[in-house]
């Protein structure tokens, strides 16, 4: 593998924001209504030059989200060692019912760990929850788990079936919280779509401003409901870099100090930072310096969005050309997702 060594053992390099999609998922609902609506809904945010911009990338980019061998020669080429495999977002079919939502992730965690199967000291990977279903996410965490997957990837939130939306905070997820604590399990947050809809809708904005206020709000949830409180061991990794929460959280910490309704949870918001994990997907050097300093150089590990192409395409190199020291760029390329137990092979 690419690297330097640490005393004992080499480390490799990890990219913990990876995608991938499984057919059979596609295939089980291809003649969904549920799907037809929710493409729908992403058309209409996205609005129709998007649409079309995104329709010509996923042609240009979209065997890379199947085909593992072409996934290894360009993970070959980038100087990546371990690729963490995410659902594509786009995989979550947060509108579908009970027993269909089930076996979604029950097929969905089987594409993910045959893809890992196939290079399995190359790739690891996370499943899903039904999100839209709070009482069926502990099910399907503890399949993920089973499939040998290393936790599960969620979305910022999902439609409510009886109406409303269901947060992070919402309290019908304690008990999935409980579990991915005691477990040990990674909770990858990665957004889908934008409640901004329309106010989104061109210039990509849906992506650029949308996805990191998505972040934004669900880890806001997380924080002031006291999630992190009640569950110290949780291993949660915000896409995106956090989006714009970690560089903005003086404001949030003036209201826990002087508004009672914002004084839920027991210390000051900021201090939140570093009990959770972010990866590098930031696309500035001054934002990654800013990240790097807000959440601590140990929370922070190397993310492409592979092979999405708002992600990096060079991820190592984008790191090492950025201002930050060699031994942070070693921690975030190496050592954070081994201490997030993200690596091939056995859980750390």
């Amino acid at each position: 593998m690419t690297g330097s060594t640490t005393e004992q053992t080499p480390l490799p390099v990890v990219d913990v924001h990876a995608h991938v999609v499984v057919p059979a998922v596609e295939q089980l609902v291809a003649h969904e209504p549920g799907l037809a609506a929710q493409r729908h809904l992403d058309a209409r945010r996205n609005g129709a030059e998007s649409t079309a911009v995104s329709a010509v990338m996923v042609q240009e980019r979209g065997s890379l989200l199947v085909r593992t061998d072409e996934r290894v020669e360009l993970m070959d080429g980038q100087g990546v060692d371990v690729q963490v495999l995410a659902p594509s977002p786009a995989q979550y079919h947060y509108w579908a019912a009970e027993p269909l939502a089930l076996d979604l992730a029950r097929r969905l965690h089987d594409g993910v760990a045959t893809a890992v199967q196939a290079t399995p000291e190359r790739l690891t990977g996370l499943g899903v929850v039904p999100l839209q279903h709070p009482h069926l996410a502990v099910a399907a965490l503890r399949d993920a788990l089973a499939h040998g997957l290393r936790g599960v990837e969620i979305s910022s939130h999902a439609p409510d079936p009886r109406g409303g939306t269901v947060e992070l905070s919402d309290p019908r997820l304690e008990d999935f919280w409980a579990e991915a604590a005691a477990r040990r399990a990674v909770v990858f947050v990665h957004p889908f779509g934008c409640t901004l809809d329309e106010r989104l809708d061109r210039w990509y904005l849906s992506n650029t401003v949308g996805q990191p206020v998505e972040t934004a709000v669900a880890l806001s949830h997380l924080v002031f409901a006291g999630v992190l409180d009640r569950h110290p061991d949780l291993r949660v990794l915000a896409a995106h870099g956090g989006g714009y929460l970690p560089t903005y959280l003086g404001r949030s910490d003036r209201a826990w100090k002087v508004r009672s309704d914002a004084r839920t949870c027991v210390r000051p918001p900021s201090t939140y930072l570093r009990e959770l994990w972010f990866d590098s997907v930031v696309h500035d050097s001054r934002a990654l310096r800013s990240l790097v300093d807000a959440a601590g150089v140990d929370r922070v590990c190397l993310g492409s969005d592979f092979p999405f192409d708002m992600g990096s395409d060079d991820p190592v190199g984008d790191l090492r050309a950025s201002v930050l020291t060699a031994d942070e760029t070693s921690a975030i390329e190496r050592i954070n997702a081994h201490h997030l137990g993200l690596m091939p092979g056995l859980a750390t």
